[in-house]
This record gives structure tokens, sequence and C-alpha cells, in this order.
């Protein structure tokens, strides 16, 4: 698609990753194709990036990705951290948001659940800060920043807004770590209140048990980083797996899309591989762009095929990853 105020096509970075994910990012690619016209531009990072080069993730691909509008990510192996990490930097992600949804047709334990979490994504225990100090004594110095936080604070605001709502909640554990989660918490509460929103305060304990016993009393929560990286992969537990889950890496002005699920090797190769999360994905790309009837389109399309079929066999169907995606276009025309 063109984009209004320069008059060129909208720029997409395309990581295809390891295992499956050269078989769902194409996938999705061509998805994006049927919607819109966009000027994709292929890029490299994974394990086999790094068996041939030496790097993970090459100098050319993060200048690549953080000079795009946006990025289409499929999976890294045991180089994740090497991948991952630094694309989030390119991008200049502040928030990964990563909704969680049951579908019709899809064996849910929670049929009900439809929440989505907005993880901070700079900080906490994920800063790298660790030490090994002796042969007894390990170290982790977790970050936390009230500029940092209040970032994410006012993106959920809109974001809250956007969706129609007046309130969302924020999980913490400010009982214990008082002075790092205490300093999330009253930053986040404090943009809320600023913004005419409630920030429903909920310990992450308690919201384990809660939201398994009944998805339905949430539907936007903010986390710290660790915590919103553990909450949403037990809400994908609810929804059927992290097969079908899409997330989205966001900064001011650029944003990193992939599918939660990694690289099941176990299946790589066989061209059986669920494609829905990452067309998912570009749903969430599309709707970052701008292209919120596209994006709509898209997700009501899978949203059909996952109903009706065909279906992969991590599904209990026995249809390949071109005939799922397939069917997805066709539904869209």
């Amino acid at each position: 698609m063109v984009n209004s105020e320069s008059g060129t096509h909208e720029e997409i970075v395309v990581i295809e990753g390891d295992g499956i994910g050269g078989e769902v990012v194409p996938a999705a690619v061509e998805v994006l194709d049927a919607v819109g016209d966009f000027e994709f531009r292929t890029a490299r990072a994974g394990d086999a990036v790094q068996a041939e080069t030496g790097e993970a993730l090459p100098q050319e691909t993060y200048d690549t990705v953080a000079d795009a509008d946006a990025t289409l990510f499929g999976a890294a192996g045991e180089t994740a951290a090497d991948v991952i990490l630094p694309l989030r930097t390119a991008v200049g992600s502040f928030v990964n948001v990563r909704p969680a949804r049951a579908y019709p047709g899809v064996d849910a334990v929670q049929p009900e659940t439809d929440v989505v979490f907005l993880r901070e994504n700079t900080e906490g225990v994920y800063s790298g800060h660790e030490d090994r100090l002796s042969a007894d004594l390990s170290t982790l110095t977790r970050v936390v920043t009230t500029s940092a936080s209040e970032q994410l604070a006012a993106f959920a605001c809109e974001f809250v807004a956007d969706r129609g709502g007046d309130s969302f909640q924020v999980v913490h554990k400010a009982n214990v770590m008082r002075e790092t989660d205490g300093r999330f918490r009253d930053a986040v509460v404090s943009v809320a209140d600023d913004h005419g929103l409630e920030a429903e305060e909920v310990l992450m304990d308690a919201f384990a048990t809660r939201i398994c016993l009944d998805p339905t009393q949430f539907d936007v929560v903010v986390c710290p980083n660790l915590a919103g990286d553990v909450l949403s992969d037990l809400a994908a537990g609810l929804v059927g797996g992290l097969g079908l889950l899409p997330s989205a890496n966001v900064g001011p002005d650029n944003a990193l899309f992939e599918p939660v699920h990694g690289t099941a090797p176990d299946i790589a190769g066989e061209g059986v591989a669920n494609p829905s999360a990452a067309i998912l994905s570009a749903a969430m790309l599309l709707e970052h762009l701008g292209y919120d009837g596209d994006a709509a389109a898209v997700r009501g399309a899978v949203e059909s095929v996952l109903e009706s079929g065909p279906r992969t066999p991590d599904l209990g169907g026995d249809a390949g990853t071109d005939a799922v995606t397939d069917a997805v276009i066709d539904r869209l025309e």
C-alpha cells in the first residue's frame, strides 16, 4: 500500500528465521499480498545464519529492521536471545502486545478467554545485569524506571480508550518487591488517574489463579516484563496453546510482529505447521500501519477457517500449511 505522506509503498521487512518460521511467515506474506500492495524486503537471522556467518543477527539485518515501517518475524532457535532482544531494540519497542483469545472450533480449557497483555518490554530482570560473584553465588539486578513504566501506562490508556473501555488491570508483586514493583505500580496507577481511567491492582500470584478460574474478569492487563511473559503463556494454555497466539513489539514509530510459538523442530519442513498465529500477527501489523479494515478482514478469515476448517494436525485436522493459507485467502475474496 502507498504511504499517503511520502507517496511510496510501505516497507515490511520479512525474517523467516528458523524451523517453521520458513513455512508460516511466507503464508502470512501471501495474506498481506492479498489485501494490499506492500514492498517486502527479506532479511536473515537465527541459528542457520549464526552457523554460516558467526552472527545470529547481522548488522545489515538490524539496520534494515530499524529503517523499515514494520517487520514480520518467524522464530529463532538456540540463538533466540541474540536475535529477538536486539530486534526489539531496533524498532524501539517499549511494549509487547499479546492477545490471548479462544476461537470457535478450537478446543479450549476456557472458551470465554479474551484478554490482551501489555507487557513492559525493556526492563525488569530481562535487562541483562547478571553476575557470577563466586563458585556459590550469582546475582541478578532488576531494573525498573518511572519513565519506562509511565510510557507503558500511557500506551495502555490509549489502547483501552480506543477499545471504548474505562479501566484495565495492573499486575504486580509490590507487596514483596516494594521498591521495584512498587515503582512500576505507582507510575501506572498515576498515569491512569491522569487519563481518567481506573487501574485495578492485582497481585500476580492471585492473577494466575483468578484467570484460570474465570478469565472473563480480565480484559486488558498491564504487567512488568517477566510477569507478562509468564502470565501470557499461562493464558495461552487456556485457549489451546501457543500455536494460535500473535504478538507485537511496539515502539514509537516502528514495530516487530511475531507468532508466539517457537521453531517447532519436530515438524519443521513437513509442511503441516499451523500458520494462524503468523497470519494473526500480520493482522496486527496491518492495524499498526493504519489499515484497520483489512486487519479485521484477515482476523475474520482466520476465525472462519479455524471454525470450519481446513485444520492442521495440531488442531485435529489433516491439512497442510498451504491448504490453510489458501482457505484464509479464499475467505478474503
